[in-house]
């Protein structure tokens, strides 16, 4: 098969699939005659010839996928002009928390916080796939400790977790999710009552006075280091 061959049928195996594909996915299309490397060469060139078009291809955490640029979302949320509706700045303070600072405890959310967290939250959370408990901090009760899921990262069109805004000091006057691009989420949660403390200046808050740095606590039940989102 040609190079121009491979690429149609990389192009509509992407197109028409219903979720993202890895490159070993990919790789069956072949029957492994194509190497990964060559593949991933392959997709750098699809995603140039759709350069300038209303749909790219993007390399999200789960794999590859075709998506609609963002700036086309607007006329395309026409077709769907009904709105959800919008997070909770509790819910949005939460999500911060274990997407910067994981993995963490609920003690550590709140004690960023300042508050108590609804349990509803991290149900919430955990039920849309966007946080997962993996695996227990070493301590009186053994709390759980949370990070964020391949999900999370997908839905907001992200390879890994170093694609996160950068969390600045100068920043503490806008939330340090509000950048990224939640209107593309399928699920909102629903309105609960709001803190006026943004996300950014609760985090540097944090990490300022010393809070203890979670990422020395890793281990899951069996001992392992669970697996980076990215």
């Amino acid at each position: 098969m040609n190079t121009t061959d491979a690429l149609r049928v990389l192009e509509t195996a992407l197109i028409c699939a219903t979720q993202p594909l890895t490159v070993r996915e990919l790789g069956t299309l072949f029957d492994g005659e194509i190497a990964p490397d060559t593949l991933k060469s392959m997709l750098a060139d699809l995603q140039l010839q759709w350069t300038g078009r209303g749909v790219e291809l993007v390399q999200v955490a789960s794999g590859w996928r075709f998506q609609s640029r963002p700036e086309l979302r607007p006329f395309l949320d026409r077709l769907h002009p009904e709105k959800p509706p919008k997070y909770s700045r509790a819910a949005m303070e939460t999500l911060a928390i274990i997407a910067y600072r994981q993995p963490v405890t609920r003690g550590d959310m709140e004690d960023i916080r300042g508050v108590t967290i609804n349990s509803m939250i991290l149900k919430q959370l955990e039920d849309r796939g966007w946080i997962e408990v993996i695996g227990h901090r070493e301590t009186v009760g053994r709390p759980a400790l949370f990070a964020t899921t391949r999900q999370f990262l997908d839905d907001l069109g992200l390879a890994s977790l170093d694609q996160l805004p950068p969390l600045e000091a100068s920043e503490v006057q806008e939330s340090a999710l509000d950048r990224l691009d939640f209107d593309a989420l399928s699920q909102r949660l629903p309105d609960e009552a709001l803190d006026d403390a943004p996300v950014a200046d609760l985090l540097t808050e944090s990490a300022d006075t010393g809070a203890e740095d979670p990422t020395k606590e890793t281990h899951d039940d069996a001992g392992h280091t669970p697996p980076n989102d990215g």
